[in-house]
């Protein structure tokens, strides 16, 4: 028996097919998000709750501005190189980078808003939905991805250990 022939003794048209992969019966590359593989601290509160953390992570209008406090239990794996987070729910991820320093970019992969992690080992952001690779500056270095992340300003007053992150 052929496919089509078995999709018609079902019942199925491909109109009913695709409405269940557009809604999300099966298993589709849009939405998909995954967590730190690395640390998730800072990730599990919403608002300005999460001790340590303090300012907006969202973007309002292309802005964002926050602190956070790297001697926290939320937020001291930032110390480690190769280290990650998503500082309170908000569209930063925050990395400490091959090297020592911090970068804090956009999360949402540009091609179909994927939410990025950082390699160490490559020193870049990668995006495991369809491969797009980008750079510790936010460019594009692998696509489908044509646009790059947004890249703030992140620096860290070392006698407090207060990372800030601003745009």
């Amino acid at each position: 028996m052929k496919r089509s022939e078995f999709l018609k003794n079902l019942g199925l048209s491909s109109a009913a097919l695709m409405s269940v992969y557009c809604l999300g019966g099966l298993t589709s590359c849009a939405s998909e998000s995954p967590q730190p593989n690395n640390n998730t601290g800072g990730n599990n509160g919403g608002g300005n709750t999460v001790a340590g953390f303090t300012g907006n992570a969202k973007t309002s209008a292309g802005k964002i501005s926050f602190t956070l406090d790297l001697t926290t239990d939320n937020f001291k794996s930032l110390l480690t190189e190769g280290s990650y987070l998503y500082p309170n729910s908000g569209d930063v991820i925050v990395a400490k980078v091959k090297g020592g320093g911090f970068v804090a970019l956009s999360k949402a992969c540009t091609h179909q808003g994927t939410t990025v992690t950082y390699r160490l080992n490559q020193n870049d952001f990668y995006c495991d939905n369809h491969g797009s690779e980008f750079s510790t500056t936010g460019s594009v270095e692998n696509g489908p991805a044509t646009a790059g992340l947004t890249l703030y300003a992140a620096s860290l007053d070392a006698t407090t250990n207060i990372l800030t992150v601003s745009a």
